[in-house]
């Protein structure tokens, strides 16, 4: 499956789960209502429990999904982790922070936040948020101390599989539907320690037997909560496997990291069990130990021989017998088997044009392979130093994404640098500047929205009123000089999407139902303009704008109407287009790479275009469309 039809799996799933929640609330109502019925047979009674019994759960989901409103940083916080700095020098969370930065520009997805578990000796790790946009990435310390590069590589590779194929948000969805199903239990437990403490009032002997009609229940509950995680998880995390070895380009990193949990004492066993138990369908490895009928993943040695078929119990013995003797050790590791970073993909010239296909660039959405793999490894080591530095700089990141905006005239820039100073002060307009000459110099064009992707995470991290005079000194800065360039306008928009989203994930995580037939003019618009900038010729645009709706909008005779605003009638189309089925999406994608590609050619600022159109869409695009002509 690609990326499109992982996500009308997801849109399913999230159906079945709503099916199985009706069906566990409706087996908690039965036996509640059994409860009652021998105590006090009454129609009117049982109306009246059924009701309330229904109500807890319901209020009870409630509260917990709205709890997660924050998306993966109140899953992150909850298990006790804590936020790894962008300008960290600890060795094995830079090397972290270094896999997950090569592997975010691969796969097309803004870096998510950083989180470790630092107290935790086993080797785990999660991913959670609504979307790409709010993404956390959390790994425990034994992660970190035990897994060498390639195994770490593997273990985050699988946590990029869920935050590409929606897993994320369906993981988050189904915490708040199993707090609703165990909310019975959790009141039972409540009323006993209020029990405990007041034996003495009259009713406690009436309090405690409700109490224990509420617990006996609640494993009722507990039994059908399990089993969804159970049904709901194995699958996935089967796929995100698989996803992972094609993501890394090898077995060999992913079946260390679960040969290392099968062996090693610790495992993959978190301290915080009944956090660990709320999590542990969204876990990297077991945390709880669960199995059977119960367990959220398929046994480790299944696991193993997925990628290794001829892999046996007894190695695996062997080589527990070993870590028990010389534990393993990650970084030593990474020396004596030469593993360091660096890629191998060169970076097309700066004027150069590829040849791209529209079925082969929508089957690259959200499925990173080999060769963006590579790419992103060069893309990071063809980044310089300083300014990798400056993207990592939470005081430097406003002026480094103002500075890719600035304009080479000199009246223009002065006229950028005073809206600057007027909204963010001197010292960030003068050092805006200042970054800009060291861009001019040194940074590759294909460069500049990859630099971008590795500072929107540390500009999250500024207070909502500062990002909001930000972007009024975005838009200023654009305004400047009256006109609005392709590339100024790609870049605000996905600074303007990625800000908003992370600022209130819950609501932008959504699961469209348009069908094309519903956006036909926004369609119209967005092909019209993606033909005119890619085409001088009025005729060469008329085709490419042709070729496009040809492919999405068949039966339709929508005629070429380029916007008199150009690029920015395109602030219209986004909220209708995001809103389309996956499946739609797909057609969306193929359609527009059609009117892109219809010269024959991609540059690289119509590459620029293909990239932020898909990301304001939610379909990330790796870095490599297709090998240079």
């Amino acid at each position: 499956m690609n990326f499109f039809e992982h996500q009308a799996a997801a849109r399913r799933a999230s159906a079945r789960l709503v099916v199985l929640f009706a069906l566990a609330v409706a087996g908690i109502v039965a036996a509640v209502d059994l409860a009652v019925w021998m105590v006090a047979p009454s129609w009117r009674m049982l109306a009246f429990t059924s009701g309330l019994t229904v109500l807890v759960i319901l209020l009870g989901s409630l509260y917990r999904i709205a709890s997660l409103g924050n998306g993966g940083e109140a899953v992150a916080q909850q298990m006790g982790a804590t936020p790894v700095a962008p300008d960290t020098t600890d060795p094995s969370l830079r090397r972290l922070r270094n896999v997950v930065e090569e592997m975010a520009i691969a796969s097309g997805v803004l870096v998510p936040k950083l989180y470790v578990m630092e107290e935790e000796a086993g080797i785990n790790a999660f991913a959670a948020g609504f979307s790409p946009s709010d993404a956390v990435v959390a790994v425990t310390r034994g992660a970190l101390d035990r897994l060498n590069r390639d195994e770490l590589q593997g273990v985050v590779a699988h946590e990029f599989s869920h935050i590409l194929n929606g897993d994320m948000r369906l993981n988050l969805r189904l915490i708040g539907v199993l707090f609703g199903i165990l909310m019975i239990a959790l009141i039972g437990r409540k009323v006993l320690e209020y029990g405990r403490f007041g034996s003495r009032n009259k009713n406690a002997g009436a309090l405690l037997v409700a109490a224990l009609v509420a617990m006996a229940v609640g494993y009722i509950g507990l039994f059908f909560g399990r089993m969804i995680k159970a049904g709901v998880s194995r699958s996935r995390e089967r796929l995100a496997d698989a996803s992972a070895v094609q993501f890394t380009r090898q077995t060999a990193g992913l079946a260390g990291a679960l040969k290392k949990i099968a062996g090693l004492e610790a495992g993959a066993r978190l301290s915080h069990r009944g956090d660990a138990e709320e999590v542990s369908h969204m876990l990297f490895g077991d945390g709880i130990g669960f199995s059977g009928l119960f367990a959220t993943h398929p046994p480790l040695l299944e696991r193993i021989q997925a990628l290794e078929p001829g892999f046996r119990g007894e190695q695996l013995k062997r080589l527990a017998a070993g870590w028990r003797v010389t534990p393993p050790d990650g970084l030593r590791e990474d020396v004596a088997l030469g593993l360091t970073g660096g890629g191998d993909g060169a970076l097309p010239a700066a004027q150069a044009q590829v040849r791209v296909s529209p079925a082969l660039v929508s089957a690259q959405v959200a499925t990173p392979a080999s060769d963006d793999y590579r790419r992103a490894d060069a893309i990071v080591e063809a980044l310089p130093e300083a300014l990798r530095d400056l993207a990592r700089d939470r005081t430097a990141v406003m002026p480094l994404l103002l500075a890719l905006l600035l304009a080479e005239s000199d009246d223009t820039l002065d006229a950028q640098r005073q809206a600057i100073a007027a909204r963010l002060g001197d010292a960030v307009a003068d050092h805006a500047v200042r970054i800009h000459q060291q861009l001019t110099a040194d940074l590759h064009p294909s460069l500049r929205l990859p630099l971008a992707a590795l500072a929107f995470p540390v500009l999250r991290l500024r207070p909502r009123p500062q990002l909001d005079v930000f972007l009024d000194a975005v838009r200023a800065v654009i305004e400047a000089d009256g006109a609005v360039s392709l590339f100024e306008y790609c870049l605000a928009r996905l600074l303007d999407v990625q800000v908003r989203e992370s600022l209130d994930p819950a609501r932008h995580a959504r699961f469209g139902r348009r069908k094309p037939g519903n956006v036909r003019q926004e369609f119209a618009t967005l092909l019209a303009v993606v033909a005119r900038y890619g085409n001088t010729d009025e005729a060469a645009a008329r085709r490419a704008y042709l070729a496009g709706l040809q492919r999405v909008l068949p039966r339709d005779h929508l005629p070429y109407a380029p916007p008199a605003n150009g690029v920015l009638a395109l602030d219209a189309v986004w909220e209708p287009l995001d809103a389309l089925d996956p499946l739609a999406k797909q057609a969306l994608v193929e359609a527009v790479t059609d009117a892109i590609s219809s010269d024959g050619r991609v540059s690289v600022e119509e590459a620029e275009l293909l990239r932020t159109i898909c990301g304001v869409l939610h379909c990330p695009l790796p870095p490599v469309l297709e090998q240079p002509a």
